[in-house]
């Protein structure tokens, strides 16, 4: 049993799992901090509240009933979303296609003629060799 649950750990999707596990926590902690700090004061300034926990706010009994709450918690979700979307998806999609393209450059097309060409000779050393 400690055998199995050693290659288990040996592998490395256990440990890629757990180094994303690690960035991702890490990773959030920026992402909420940008949203926290920059995005929610930005639309504080522009309609004087942060969030909309008492927006709809009513009480029953003594219990008190934020819907507003979940507006703050859908509004938050989009601004998560936003965030990652532009200032890290979009920024990552165009390295990966600059690096395409380099790539693609680096390696030259070869012609049909080229190609052609290859074949020939290809089936020429086949023959010779039987």
């Amino acid at each position: 049993m400690l055998k199995s649950f050693k290659e288990f750990i040996s592998r490395g999707n256990a440990i890629d799992l757990a180094v994303g596990m690690v960035i991702g926590a890490a990773f959030t902690a920026v992402v909420t901090a940008l949203v926290k700090q920059v995005i929610n004061p930005l639309i504080g300034g522009l309609f004087g509240e942060q969030n909309f926990d008492d927006v709809f706010q009513f009480t029953v009994g003594t219990a008190t009933v934020q819907p507003g709450a979940v507006i703050t918690a859908l509004v938050n979700f989009l601004l998560v979303a936003f965030a990652l979307y532009f200032f890290i998806v979009l920024p990552m999609n165009a390295l990966a296609a600059r690096r395409k393209k380099e790539e693609a450059a680096e390696t030259p097309e070869v012609s049909e003629d080229v190609q052609l060409l290859s074949e020939i000779r290809d089936l020429l050393k086949a023959q010779n060799n039987n």
